[in-house]
Formats: structure tokens, sequence, C-alpha cells
């Protein structure tokens, strides 16, 4: 049995139905109020619980082999914040792992998770990370870098699709491996069967390095039409963007990610997804023509 933590969210639904479609029997951790029947009728069991509580983690875990986990606070809110979900939240989980004396741990983090990063969501991802490599169970930490499936349509994709202006943080010349999510949940199923990955920190990125300019090119591309960019200097808030996000732009414009994952892709045979086909495949998606 493979628990899966995070099943309805984007990435966790992708992992959730790929396990299921390889046949596996899967559990998933899911609240009351969220809308899981459609992963219950493709043949997941459902556990109801919560990360903020305990006892509902130790039940779920139960005759469990496997946990991944992709839930994150990024997009909840009310008490699902920070401290709640990545901080607290992940340790009572590992702890419940520990103690239904779980075998395997997949944990998605980011590049960039330390404990003494000044960006909270990332110290608590690392955080998390040193708990599990001391936990005594075999671990996989997968670290994507940007997903294109996140900021980028936060930042360029909604705006562009709706004719509007694009706010960059500085010049947007900065340059990080994006990295489709689909791409990610293929890592993540083939770590479970490649024992090489136990005990590992999987760094992913996408086949190239690309800047905000490079996003908002790519989807000019795809629209055929100019998209018009503005600029706020770095430390600024974007307008509209909530303080969580804006902490992670502002962070992004002091450092470049260029990661080199081909040998990677190679050994988990994972054929990444470059920019433009990932917005080609999401402009269609979004605005068929």
């Amino acid at each position: 049995m493979i628990l899966v933590v995070g099943a309805t969210g984007q990435l966790g639904g992708m992992v959730t139905r790929k396990l299921l479609d390889a046949g596996n029997a899967v559990r998933i951790l899911v609240r009351r109020a969220s809308d899981y029947s459609e992963i219950v009728a493709a043949g997941a069991e459902p556990a109801v619980g919560d990360l903020k509580d305990p006892a509902s983690l130790d039940a779920a875990c139960i005759g469990v082999q496997a946990v991944i986990t992709t839930a994150n606070s990024t997009a909840r809110g009310g008490t699902d914040t920070v401290e709640s979900v990545d901080r607290i939240g992940n340790r009572n989980l590992i702890e419940a792992a520990v103690q239904a004396r779980v075998r395997r741990f997949i944990f998605i983090s980011n590049v960039g998770a330390d404990p003494q990063s000044p960006v909270p969501f990332m110290a608590a991802k690392g955080e998390t990370e040193e708990l599990l490599r001391n936990s005594g169970m075999n671990w996989t930490i997968v670290q994507p870098d940007l997903f294109m499936d996140k900021l980028p349509i936060m930042v360029v994709g909604a705006p562009a699709l709706a004719g509007k202006p694009v706010t960059l943080v500085g010049q947007g010349r900065r340059v990080h491996s994006l990295v489709a999510m689909r791409d990610i949940a293929e890592y993540t199923i083939a770590a479970l069967s490649h024992p090489e990955a136990e005990s590992q920190t999987l760094v992913i990125g996408g086949p190239q390095a690309v800047s905000w300019r490079d996003v908002v090119a790519a989807f000019q591309h795809e629209l055929g039409r100019h998209v018009p960019v503005h600029t706020v200097p770095p430390g600024q808030p974007t307008p509209g963007m909530p303080d969580l996000i804006n902490g992670l732009l502002n962070g992004l414009e002091t450092y470049d990610s260029r990661l080199d994952t081909t040998s990677l892709s190679e050994q988990y045979k994972v054929v990444p997804s470059t920019l433009q086909e990932w917005v080609h495949d999401f402009v269609r998606s979004h605005n068929p023509r």
C-alpha cells in the first residue's frame, strides 16, 4: 500500500493517477471538505485526515509500505500556513510513518530548501529534509527547480491569456531550470522502483535554464501577439500577489539555478519537457483555437 499525501493537489493528483494506472494499491489522505470522488472512483482508498491532526496520520499510515507527500501550504489559506503545514505538519507525518514502520518515504521538496533560508517556506522544507534524513526510514528527497505549472502561470501565463500586462521583479533576466510537474511525477514514480534512489536527494530541473523574459517570449510565440511587461524594483511587492509568493519572487532575483539533469533523466528514463512544449500544451488546454 502506498499513501499519497496531497493527492487532491495538482502534482499529487498526477502521481496518484500514475500509481493507479500501474496497478498499485493507493491510499490517499483527504480532508472531509475536499473533492476526492474522482480519485476514489479511479481506485484509490480514502483516509480522512489532516497534517495538523497527528492521530489521523497514525491511522492513515497503518499497513503502508511507502509514503509520497507533495502537500504544502502554497495554495491554501486560513489555518494552513507554512508553520502549521510545511513545518509542523510534515514533522507529524514523518513521526507517524516512523511509528507505523513505513519502509519508504518520498518527500517533494524544492531546490533552495535550507533550514537557514530567509524565506520561511524554504526554511520549513529544509527542516523537513533534515528530519527525514535522520528518521531511520529509506528516504528519497525530490528537489525540483521551479515548476512551469505554478509561478510562471501566476506571473506570466494568467495575465498573458487575459490580455493584461505581465509584472516582473527586477529585469527578469535571472535564469532557472524550470521543470514540468508531469516530469516530476515521472521521477517520483521511478524512484519507488530504483533502489539507487534510496537515501538520495534528486535535484531536478528542465532541459534548459530560462529567464522570466524567456517565459514571456514563449507565451508571445504561442499566442501570436505581444505581451506587455512592467517591472517592480527588487524588494518591492508585485501587485496582487500574496506575501508568500512575493517572498519567493524576490528570492529568485538573487541567484541563478542552472541544473544539468541529462544523466538523471537517462537513468530514470524521463524525457524532459521543454518550456515551449509545455507552454504550447498549456495554451491549447486553456485557450483552444
